[in-house]
């Protein structure tokens, strides 16, 4: 019979058997969680909820290039063995379409109702290193500062995190780069790294303690810990895609107008693909509505993003009218005035941007292009 570790501890590192897994998602229904993690639809690996190991993605992983994706067999049993997908966690933490509240009229007047219900209790299983960056981003936007989002934090406190660290690069990311990945960082209830036949499970707060005691499992061993080193540092090696940020807030800001954001605007469909994949972009916006006969009114928030002409309608006309205007307040809010408003970067270096821009913009190049003419410049004044 399987010896399992009795009350593991914070920082206690754990080996378990990969059937076990099961065993965990049920402790997690037990617990009154529903469990999110990756599912295979639609040609791609998108968060979903999961209730058994037959839901994940055994045996798949993703091939990822500017405007390219595409999932392949792998011919192995391997749990986790891709990157990221088209969807990210912020769409449970901050949902693309939240109702605020409601009015109905009735023979005594208006009477408003504001959302009572209890947030979800989700367990995310699953979450890169990358994104729980982009997590904890989320958490400075909507949390850091003197007004409190309460939607987000309700929904954020009511959220169980299980980090599953990369073992294979992907195509796109440049997360060694940005310092948020492969590696996971603290903050997450249960950290998980794959190997060949076991999952190494680091215990990361109280709450992932009291759950892994209900799992089967063995302490693990300085060569399961060796491994999981191992098989970091060659995913943060085998990274094809890198972003100097060295400098780059003050880089982009001195160079608003490059002859670069004409270029990369003669290509940009200010689609708005990027903001909807990235994992930390929040703009919104709030409508009402009403109902034909005018008894009752909706005001429902949206996402929204920079890259539509009516996100800056002000005063009669779009301010950002351009497409270059739009790229270009994308991109220097994303790496370089974000520190002005939240203190760290917008971008955790997840790639999602440079796979599904339709037309291939890497904004890694657009960087790099910039640089390389300021430095020039630089060095020859």
């Amino acid at each position: 019979m399987e010896k399992r570790a009795h009350l593991p501890n914070v920082g206690k590192a754990l080996r378990m058997e990969k059937r076990h897994l099961q065993v965990l998602l049920d402790a997690l229904r037990g617990a009154g969680y529903t469990v999110i993690g990756p599912r295979v639809r639609d040609g791609a690996i998108v968060y979903e909820e999961v209730r058994s190991l037959a839901d994940l993605p055994i045996g798949w992983t993703d091939e990822q290039e500017k405007g390219h994706y595409r999932l392949k067999g792998r011919g192995d049993e391997a749990f986790f063995a891709f990157t990221t997908g088209p969807n990210s966690w912020k769409q449970f933490l901050h949902p693309p379409i939240l109702s605020l509240s409601r009015a109905r009229r009735t023979e005594n007047g208006l009477q408003w109702e504001l959302p009572n219900d209890p947030p979800p209790r989700y367990a995310f299983l699953g979450v890169r290193a990358c994104d729980l960056h982009a997590i904890f981003v989320l958490d400075r936007v909507f949390t850091g500062g003197q007004y409190v989002e309460g939607y987000y934090e309700a929904r954020r406190k009511a959220t169980f995190l299980i980090a599953v660290q990369c073992t294979v690069a992907g195509g796109t990311c440049f997360c060694a780069s940005m310092g948020t990945g492969p590696k996971a960082p603290p903050g997450a209830d249960l950290v998980f790294t794959e190997l060949a036949d076991i999952f190494v499970v680091e215990i990361g707060t109280d709450q992932g303690a009291a759950l892994m005691a209900q799992v089967p499992c063995q302490p693990a061993s300085e060569v399961d810990l060796a491994s999981v080193e191992g098989r970091l540092e060659e995913t943060a090696r085998s990274m094809r895609r890198q972003l100097d940020i060295t400098g780059l807030p003050d880089l982009l800001k001195r160079n608003l107008e490059h002859p670069r954001w004409d270029e990369v605007a003669q290509r940009c469909l200010t689609c708005g693909n990027c903001t909807m994949v990235c994992p930390t972009c929040f703009c919104f916006t709030v409508e009402d509505k009403t109902d034909l006969a005018g008894t009752e009114a909706e005001r429902v928030r949206y996402w929204d993003s920079c890259f539509t002409t009516a996100f800056t309608y002000t005063a009669g006309r779009a301010i950002r009218q351009s497409a270059k205007a739009r790229y270009r307040q994308w991109l220097t809010h994303k790496l370089a005035t974000w520190w002005d408003q939240f203190g760290m970067s917008g971008c955790v270096g997840c790639g999602r941007c440079i796979t599904w821009c339709p037309v291939g913009i890497d904004l890694t190049e657009e960087v790099w292009a910039i640089r390389q003419t300021d430095r020039a410049q630089r060095e020859g004044s």
